[in-house]
């Protein structure tokens, strides 16, 4: 009799235990769930937009946490993001801004929309507009189409340059950067494909390739370093390589890069350093926060000199 008694006491506190769980789970504030997710923004300052992007989850019981990407830099974490009464507010330090002051962002939260501001490091407000990010699955796997030469190796037909110090040059076959100057853009726009590009970064110099202009492949001097978000063969500021297969600065260097949806698939002189993942939002220097739109391929020539050949896109069907 004793023996079941104290079975029956275990059972009981354990019953109890689980119970107190759920009741636990019960207090996470009413309403979180509708702020959680991703949110393509957009920035109005002055006469123009700019893009920014901001993912929201919850982390525990009662605290929301986040990431942001603004008009430039990388993603931040945000360690504590507010939301109370459709309001959401955060601040996060600086990145690139020569400021002591945070980057801040309040926003309302109707008809599923963000409209609010954002003040810079630098005390400038501007306004914001949020929608929700898409979430871009495929439901089944490309059929390639043709494939389609970027790069007619005589002149820079095709492309548009993206600001007034245009210093790309069309020399033997190669698309040249000599200086840091513009960035420059494809005519044409794109949804899910394969891309074949190669390149060559001198010693610390620095580029990228943005696909649908929204995601950055970074293209730099990484030699013997090792693999980071910041490095040749990264999505970046997002997810960095496998590995390291960089080649030595100087030296012509290939990227194989297959888009679909959100996922990506780099191959970098032979070597998957990533593999079918997904890529959460828009990086730092997007042209837009677009992202179920089609896009063109952007090339970043304001970093430092660089050289493209052989650039090749194979568009789905």
């Amino acid at each position: 009799m004793k023996q079941r008694f104290i079975q029956f006491f275990k059972t009981a506190f354990l019953l109890s235990i689980v119970g107190l769980s759920y009741s636990s789970l019960a207090q996470v504030p009413a309403g979180h769930s509708v702020i959680e997710g991703r949110w393509n923004i957009t920035i109005t300052k002055r006469n123009v937009t700019t893009p920014a992007w901001l993912e929201v989850t919850h982390s525990g019981l009662k605290t929301l946490t986040g990431h942001f990407v603004g008009d430039g830099g990388s993603s931040r974490p945000i360690s504590k993001v507010n939301f109370a009464n459709n309001i959401i507010s955060f601040s996060i330090p600086p990145q690139w801004e020569n400021s002591e002051k945070d980057l801040m962002l309040e926003a309302e939260l109707k008809d599923d929309k963000l409209m609010g501001s954002i003040t810079t490091p630098l005390g400038e407000k501007f306004r914001i507009l949020g929608v929700r990010a898409p979430k871009l699955w495929r439901e089944k796997a490309p059929v390639w189409g043709t494939p389609i030469s970027l790069f007619n190796g005589k002149n820079m037909d095709g492309w548009q340059t993206l600001g007034p110090d245009n210093q790309w040059v069309a020399v033997n076959g190669i698309m040249k950067s000599p200086r840091t100057g513009a960035n420059i853009r494809t005519v044409h726009t794109f949804q899910d494909f394969k891309l074949h590009a190669e390149f060559r970064v001198p010693k610390e110099s620095n580029s990228g390739l943005y696909l649908r202009g929204r995601y950055e492949i970074q293209v730099a001097d990484s030699k013997g370093l090792e693999p980071a978000k910041d490095q040749l063969g990264a999505v970046y500021g997002f997810i960095a390589p496998l590995e390291n297969a960089a080649k030595e600065a100087g030296e012509w260097q290939t990227y194989d890069i297959e888009l679909v949806g959100r996922n990506i698939t780099v191959i970098l002189n032979g070597k998957t350093v990533i593999y079918k993942a997904e890529i959460p939002g828009i990086t730092g220097g997007a042209l837009d926060s677009n992202e179920g739109e089609a896009g063109p391929i952007m090339i970043q020539g304001d970093h430092g000199p660089v050289e493209y050949r052989n650039l090749v896109i194979t568009p789905a069907k």
